[in-house]
């Protein structure tokens, strides 16, 4: 069998696996086309037809589910194979790929990439910057960062952060013009401004405690923004009243931007995880990031602002 032959049967297994030339094509840093014309020769060569293809979706036929059944498990060893060998590197390299919200890239990522990539040289990052609750497997990525409320049930997941203290925040131009709040149910007369999921199109709830009950309030907002850097932007300027994670305003708390109210009905939600599959070899890079971000050489999380 020549190299032709084992690429046409690794891009079959990648678009059986994530049923999408697209993220196929993600995976194998190949285009969707170059894709679509491998598969096409590789169906060619076999004389069947491996997958089934419509404008809204990709399926295996029969021949293919019984090809798949084959090949899948002869890659992985291979894949096995070369990992291992990976392992004998003196200094790990190669790519990885993260999938992480923009407040973990803030908070968490940025303030440690600057010595990872200094103390790894030759390992490539990259980051793809998404708010929505993605398949890091399908889409192919190497592993996320997530809020612990977030995770996907089967990963290995490690803390990265303590929990988060959230806090109700606005400015002291908006409070010059409306009394603060006293208890929840007063922010219905408040303008508030609210994260919304991408994804989903959800609002995020508005979380308060009272002794050991927690409940969610609806509140009325004005404006909603799926990034939390423009929401506190927003509120800096007085616009409305915003639902953030306080670990990090602590420098617009001190300079007296920002003031917290309800202190004492915020509740404290999971802290950040760096999460990735389950494998029995890791690539070389893989391990290093884990590593670097979980043991003695990472940094707590700078008190930046958002």
């Amino acid at each position: 069998m020549n190299g032709k032959e084992i690429a046409e049967l690794i891009a079959f297994m990648e678009v059986a696996r994530s049923q999408s030339f697209r993220r196929a094509a993600l995976r194998l840093g190949m285009s969707p086309s170059a894709v679509s014309h491998t598969i096409r020769s590789l169906e060619t060569r076999l004389g069947v037809r491996v997958l089934s293809r419509t404008t809204r979706s990709v399926s295996l036929t029969q021949a293919g589910e019984r090809l798949l059944q084959r090949v899948e498990p002869a890659i992985m060893d291979i894949r096995q194979a070369v990992h291992e060998s990976a392992a004998f590197q003196a200094s790990p390299q190669g790519t990885i790929r993260i999938n992480l919200p923009r407040i973990a890239a803030q908070l968490v990522l940025m303030p440690q990439l600057h010595a990872f990539l200094e103390h790894y040289p030759d390992i490539n990052v990259d980051l793809v910057i998404d708010d929505t609750l993605t398949d890091i497997v399908s889409q192919g990525f190497d592993a996320g960062i997530r809020s612990g409320e977030r995770l996907q049930q089967d990963m290995v997941a490690r803390q990265l952060t303590l929990a988060l203290d959230m806090a109700v925040v606005g400015s002291p131009s908006y409070f010059a013009r409306r009394p603060p709040p006293e208890v929840p149910a007063d922010l219905h007369d408040h303008v508030c401004i609210n994260y919304r999921w991408s994804a989903s199109n959800a609002l995020y709830a508005w979380t308060f405690q009272e002794d050991d009950r927690c409940f969610d309030l609806q509140v009325r907002h004005v404006l909603t923004i799926n990034d939390t850097s423009l929401i506190a932007t927003a509120v800096l300027e007085g616009t409305g009243l915003a639902y953030l994670p306080e670990n990090h305003l602590q420098a617009h708390f001190d300079s007296g931007e920002l003031v917290r109210v309800l202190s004492s009905w915020m509740p404290s939600i999971p802290g950040f995880y760096l999460y990735y599959p389950h494998r029995e070899h890791m690539s070389s890079a893989l391990r290093a990031f884990v590593d670097f971000m979980t043991g003695p050489m990472s940094q707590p999380p700078h008190s930046q602002p958002l």
